[in-house]
């Protein structure tokens, strides 16, 4: 009997360490850009399928995270504040964001949104202060590279404005990996996010290399210019040709400046793996309503764009499924 105790005992001490062993390797590696796509620790291709959530300018209600996991989303882009025109997001509040990320099983991308259009929005944050306010974060941050992708800064300059787009945002990513970040860092292009003047385009891979870390993805905004196929796959042919990895992370169905081609852009998006969020869940300004997916943050109550996006060809409830982190479920068949 007592042979069989001990051997029973060391049974399962082998068993519990085995089981410790591939958490940590797991939370250790993280999400990494790989041969042009996100892949998690464990080998898996993870193919971002989402929406935003303005939580800075309307956090919603607290079901706000469980509504968009239900709505068939595998990730979401929560838009935080560095301080520049609204008050900073806390990191109490951004780790409470990560863990209703966790709770509801979606990869939580974070993203630095008051950066938006600088040199022409008004008292815009510069992708610098963006990455001063990262720092600041920095605990809340560490040990989450399984779970949280580091947006540095969102539509980091206007409409044909002269910055160097090139410097500051390998400047940003050493500064994150220096402090000791080694998430993935997703990068926006500038001009609105539209890259009007293909700066992202043209110097992505000199960006990429940039990155100690080689764990950079490149986020286009597809509204207003890209209003056709050619103008989509033209875009994103050369990123997939070149293996370097790109998400839309912002688009929608309608818009003031133009009309986006959503089918194409999800068509694409779906036949290459690349990840897309649509804009957004709910709470735009009563001059950017269209935008809404849902009315009210009422998930019943969803808008033209809302159904395209979820229930549509290459929607969300067709094409995503969850990461591996959480378990891999074709959140289709979870309708």
């Amino acid at each position: 009997m007592l042979i069989r105790a001990a051997f029973l005992a060391l049974l399962l001490s082998l068993l519990g360490a085995a089981y410790v062993s591939v958490e940590p390797a797991y939370g250790a590696s993280g999400i990494k850009a790989e041969r042009g796509h996100l892949v998690e620790a464990n080998g898996e291709r993870l193919v971002l399928r989402g929406v935003n959530h303005g939580y800075y300018f309307g956090k919603g209600p607290k079901s706000v995270f469980a509504d968009i996991k239900a709505a068939g989303a595998n990730s979401v882009r929560v838009a935080l504040s560095s301080g520049t025109g609204f008050p900073a997001t806390s990191p109490a509040e951004v780790a409470g964001i990560i863990g209703q990320c966790r709770a509801n099983r979606l990869i939580c991308v974070l993203d630095v949104h008051d950066t938006m259009g600088y040199g022409t929005e008004p008292g815009a944050a510069t992708i610098a202060h963006a990455v001063d306010y990262w720092l600041t974060l920095r605990k809340v941050l560490l040990r989450q590279e399984s779970y949280v992708i580091i947006n540095v800064a969102n539509e980091p300059s206007g409409h044909a404005v002269n910055m160097d787009w090139i410097g500051d945002t390998k400047r940003a990513i050493q500064r994150l990996r220096a402090a000791g970040l080694l998430h993935a860092i997703m990068v926006d292009a500038p001009n609105w996010g539209n890259d009007s003047f293909h700066v992202m385009h043209d110097h992505a891979a000199e960006v990429f290399a940039a990155d100690p870390e080689h764990n950079t993805v490149f986020d286009v905004h597809m509204y207003g210019p890209f209003n056709t196929p050619d103008k989509v796959s033209g875009y994103l042919d050369t990123f997939v040709r070149q293996r370097l990895p790109i998400v839309v992370g912002e688009f929608s169905s309608l818009h003031q400046y133009g009309d986006p081609d959503e089918d194409a852009i999800m068509a694409y998006c779906q036949q290459h793996d690349l990840g897309y969020l649509g804009w957004a869940w709910s709470g735009n300004s009563a001059e950017y309503h269209y935008l809404d997916m849902v009315e009210a943050f009422r998930p019943a109550r969803r808008t033209d764009w809302g159904r395209r996006l979820i229930d549509g060809p290459d929607g969300l409830r067709q094409t995503s499924r969850e990461a591996g982190i959480y378990g891999g479920f074709w959140l289709a068949a979870r309708r």
